[in-house]
Protein backbone atom coordinates (compact mmCIF):
# COMPACT_ATOMS: atom_id res chain seq x y z
CA UNK A 1 0.00 0.00 0.00
CA UNK A 2 1.48 3.29 -0.86
CA UNK A 3 0.97 5.74 1.77
CA UNK A 4 0.76 9.78 1.60
CA UNK A 5 3.56 11.33 3.01
CA UNK A 6 2.49 14.68 2.36
CA UNK A 7 0.31 14.26 5.83
CA UNK A 8 -2.00 17.39 6.44
CA UNK A 9 -2.14 18.58 10.40
CA UNK A 10 -4.76 21.36 11.21
CA UNK A 11 -2.88 23.98 13.19
CA UNK A 12 -4.91 25.52 15.92
CA UNK A 13 -7.06 28.37 13.96
CA UNK A 14 -8.83 31.12 15.95
CA UNK A 15 -9.73 29.37 18.76
CA UNK A 16 -12.77 31.48 19.03
CA UNK A 17 -14.12 30.38 15.40
CA UNK A 18 -15.76 26.86 16.15
CA UNK A 19 -17.82 24.34 14.26
CA UNK A 20 -20.70 25.47 17.21
CA UNK A 21 -20.91 29.19 15.91
CA UNK A 22 -24.57 30.24 14.96
CA UNK A 23 -25.03 30.88 11.00
CA UNK A 24 -25.47 34.73 11.69
CA UNK A 25 -23.89 36.09 8.01
CA UNK A 26 -26.74 36.67 5.15
CA UNK A 27 -27.85 33.50 3.55
CA UNK A 28 -26.79 32.83 -0.43
CA UNK A 29 -30.01 33.24 -2.47
CA UNK A 30 -30.93 30.43 -4.92
CA UNK A 31 -28.92 31.74 -7.68
CA UNK A 32 -26.18 31.92 -5.84
CA UNK A 33 -25.82 28.85 -4.40
CA UNK A 34 -23.00 26.75 -6.39
CA UNK A 35 -25.03 24.34 -8.52
CA UNK A 36 -24.61 20.71 -7.50
CA UNK A 37 -26.12 17.19 -9.01
CA UNK A 38 -28.59 15.91 -6.51
CA UNK A 39 -28.86 11.95 -6.69
CA UNK A 40 -31.38 10.21 -6.09
CA UNK A 41 -32.00 8.08 -2.83
CA UNK A 42 -32.58 5.35 -5.56
CA UNK A 43 -29.92 5.93 -7.66
CA UNK A 44 -26.93 6.43 -4.07
CA UNK A 45 -28.20 2.33 -3.58
CA UNK A 46 -26.48 1.33 -6.26
CA UNK A 47 -22.89 3.17 -4.82
CA UNK A 48 -20.85 1.53 -1.87
CA UNK A 49 -20.92 3.32 1.58
CA UNK A 50 -18.37 4.83 3.96
CA UNK A 51 -18.48 6.74 7.41
CA UNK A 52 -15.69 8.67 9.15
CA UNK A 53 -15.40 11.63 11.60
CA UNK A 54 -12.66 14.11 11.99
CA UNK A 55 -14.04 17.13 13.14
CA UNK A 56 -16.50 19.25 12.64
CA UNK A 57 -18.68 18.16 9.79
CA UNK A 58 -18.85 20.88 7.46
CA UNK A 59 -15.20 20.82 6.57
CA UNK A 60 -15.57 16.93 6.43
CA UNK A 61 -17.90 16.71 3.91
CA UNK A 62 -16.01 19.23 1.78
CA UNK A 63 -13.20 17.04 1.40
CA UNK A 64 -14.45 14.25 0.64
CA UNK A 65 -17.49 15.97 -2.04
CA UNK A 66 -14.03 16.88 -3.68
CA UNK A 67 -12.72 13.47 -4.43
CA UNK A 68 -12.97 11.74 -7.34
CA UNK A 69 -15.41 8.23 -7.07
CA UNK A 70 -17.71 10.24 -4.85
CA UNK A 71 -21.18 10.72 -5.25
CA UNK A 72 -22.74 12.39 -2.61
CA UNK A 73 -21.48 12.93 1.35
CA UNK A 74 -24.13 13.48 3.82
CA UNK A 75 -23.32 15.39 7.29
CA UNK A 76 -24.52 13.28 10.27
CA UNK A 77 -24.26 11.80 13.79
CA UNK A 78 -22.44 8.20 14.27
CA UNK A 79 -20.64 6.36 17.11
CA UNK A 80 -22.99 6.86 20.30
CA UNK A 81 -26.32 5.19 21.22
CA UNK A 82 -28.94 7.78 21.58
CA UNK A 83 -31.38 7.82 19.12
CA UNK A 84 -32.46 10.85 16.79
CA UNK A 85 -29.64 13.10 17.92
CA UNK A 86 -29.88 16.40 17.34
CA UNK A 87 -27.47 19.14 16.40
CA UNK A 88 -27.76 21.14 19.69
CA UNK A 89 -27.52 17.62 22.18
CA UNK A 90 -24.12 16.48 19.71
CA UNK A 91 -22.62 19.93 19.50
CA UNK A 92 -22.75 20.53 23.67
CA UNK A 93 -21.34 16.91 24.23
CA UNK A 94 -25.01 15.73 25.37
CA UNK A 95 -24.51 12.35 23.72
CA UNK A 96 -22.15 9.32 22.47
CA UNK A 97 -22.32 10.85 18.74
CA UNK A 98 -19.34 12.60 16.85
CA UNK A 99 -19.70 14.64 14.18
CA UNK A 100 -19.68 12.16 10.93
CA UNK A 101 -20.17 11.98 7.13
CA UNK A 102 -21.86 9.00 5.02
CA UNK A 103 -19.83 8.78 1.66
CA UNK A 104 -21.27 7.48 -1.10
CA UNK A 105 -18.77 6.00 -3.71
CA UNK A 106 -18.23 4.39 -7.13
CA UNK A 107 -15.89 1.52 -6.06
CA UNK A 108 -14.85 1.17 -9.80
CA UNK A 109 -13.38 4.77 -9.47
CA UNK A 110 -12.04 4.92 -5.93
CA UNK A 111 -11.19 2.02 -3.38
CA UNK A 112 -12.30 2.05 0.45
CA UNK A 113 -8.32 2.14 0.99
CA UNK A 114 -8.00 5.20 -1.35
CA UNK A 115 -10.95 6.79 0.96
CA UNK A 116 -8.82 5.59 4.55
CA UNK A 117 -6.07 7.86 3.18
CA UNK A 118 -8.12 10.31 2.43
CA UNK A 119 -9.47 10.58 6.00
CA UNK A 120 -6.03 10.20 7.26
CA UNK A 121 -4.33 12.98 5.12
CA UNK A 122 -7.18 15.58 5.62
CA UNK A 123 -7.05 15.79 9.76
CA UNK A 124 -4.97 15.87 12.47
CA UNK A 125 -5.39 12.17 13.70
CA UNK A 126 -2.83 12.80 16.86
CA UNK A 127 -4.94 15.18 18.37
CA UNK A 128 -7.80 13.58 21.29
CA UNK A 129 -11.15 15.00 21.20
CA UNK A 130 -10.54 17.69 19.08
CA UNK A 131 -9.68 19.12 15.92
CA UNK A 132 -8.51 22.28 15.18
CA UNK A 133 -10.35 25.26 17.14
CA UNK A 134 -13.26 22.45 18.09
CA UNK A 135 -13.09 20.87 21.12
CA UNK A 136 -14.96 17.88 22.94
CA UNK A 137 -16.01 14.42 22.08
CA UNK A 138 -18.34 14.64 19.50
CA UNK A 139 -15.09 15.95 17.21
CA UNK A 140 -12.97 13.08 17.78
CA UNK A 141 -11.15 10.76 14.60
CA UNK A 142 -12.95 7.41 14.09
CA UNK A 143 -12.75 5.51 11.12
CA UNK A 144 -15.93 3.45 11.01
CA UNK A 145 -16.04 -0.39 9.31
CA UNK A 146 -18.52 -2.27 8.18
CA UNK A 147 -16.64 -5.58 7.60
CA UNK A 148 -13.68 -7.80 8.50
CA UNK A 149 -12.28 -6.53 5.28
CA UNK A 150 -12.68 -2.61 5.90
CA UNK A 151 -11.31 -2.66 9.47
CA UNK A 152 -8.24 -4.73 7.88
CA UNK A 153 -7.29 -1.92 5.62
CA UNK A 154 -8.24 0.98 8.58
CA UNK A 155 -5.61 -0.41 11.14
CA UNK A 156 -3.22 -1.54 8.12
CA UNK A 157 -3.08 1.96 7.08
CA UNK A 158 -2.72 3.32 11.01
CA UNK A 159 0.13 0.58 11.30
CA UNK A 160 1.97 1.98 8.07
CA UNK A 161 1.49 5.63 8.97
CA UNK A 162 2.98 4.58 12.85
CA UNK A 163 5.84 2.86 10.78
CA UNK A 164 6.87 5.76 8.89
CA UNK A 165 6.92 7.79 12.11
CA UNK A 166 4.88 10.70 10.26
CA UNK A 167 3.74 12.53 13.27
CA UNK A 168 5.38 13.41 16.80
CA UNK A 169 2.38 11.68 18.66
CA UNK A 170 0.47 8.56 19.07
CA UNK A 171 -2.53 8.18 16.43
CA UNK A 172 -5.77 8.09 18.71
CA UNK A 173 -7.88 7.47 15.70
CA UNK A 174 -10.62 5.06 17.26
CA UNK A 175 -11.39 2.22 14.55
CA UNK A 176 -15.43 1.34 15.57
CA UNK A 177 -17.65 -1.20 14.40
CA UNK A 178 -20.63 1.03 12.01
CA UNK A 179 -23.67 0.59 13.82
CA UNK A 180 -26.24 3.77 12.77
CA UNK A 181 -25.74 7.13 11.01
CA UNK A 182 -27.82 9.45 11.55
CA UNK A 183 -28.21 12.33 8.81
CA UNK A 184 -27.75 15.84 10.14
CA UNK A 185 -30.71 18.60 9.71
CA UNK A 186 -30.42 20.02 6.14
CA UNK A 187 -29.29 23.27 6.73
CA UNK A 188 -26.10 21.19 7.80
CA UNK A 189 -25.87 19.83 3.99
CA UNK A 190 -23.54 21.05 1.65
CA UNK A 191 -22.55 23.99 3.98
CA UNK A 192 -19.36 24.96 2.97
CA UNK A 193 -20.74 24.75 -0.86
CA UNK A 194 -23.83 27.08 0.33
CA UNK A 195 -22.20 29.44 2.84
CA UNK A 196 -19.25 30.46 1.83
CA UNK A 197 -19.13 34.03 3.68
CA UNK A 198 -19.75 32.38 7.16
CA UNK A 199 -17.32 32.72 9.46
CA UNK A 200 -16.31 29.64 10.45
CA UNK A 201 -16.08 28.31 6.86
CA UNK A 202 -13.68 31.27 5.81
CA UNK A 203 -11.51 30.55 8.65
CA UNK A 204 -11.43 26.91 9.16
CA UNK A 205 -12.77 25.04 6.28
CA UNK A 206 -11.47 26.29 3.25
CA UNK A 207 -8.26 26.29 4.76
CA UNK A 208 -8.57 22.86 5.48
CA UNK A 209 -9.86 21.83 1.75
CA UNK A 210 -6.90 23.96 0.19
CA UNK A 211 -4.58 22.33 2.12
CA UNK A 212 -5.70 18.63 1.08
CA UNK A 213 -6.67 19.51 -2.23
CA UNK A 214 -2.77 21.10 -2.68
CA UNK A 215 -1.41 17.05 -1.26
CA UNK A 216 -3.85 15.03 -3.13
CA UNK A 217 -4.18 16.69 -6.65
CA UNK A 218 -4.45 13.61 -8.17
CA UNK A 219 -7.89 12.46 -5.97
CA UNK A 220 -9.66 15.67 -7.18
CA UNK A 221 -12.53 15.41 -9.13
CA UNK A 222 -12.10 17.85 -12.41
CA UNK A 223 -14.50 20.38 -11.29
CA UNK A 224 -13.40 20.35 -7.79
CA UNK A 225 -14.83 23.73 -6.20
Amino acid sequence: MKIARNIVLVPLIMLFVSCQAKVKDKPLTENQLTEKTILSAEVLQKYDTAYFASGCFWCVEAVFESVKGVKEVVSGYSGGKEQNPTYEQVAYGRTGHAEAVEIFYDSKIISFEELVQVFFGSHDPTTYNRQGPDRGAQYRSIAFFKNNSEEKAIRNYIEALEKEMLYDAPIVTQVVAFEKFWKAEEYHQDFERNNPNQSYVRAVSVPRLNRFKANFKSFLKEDSH
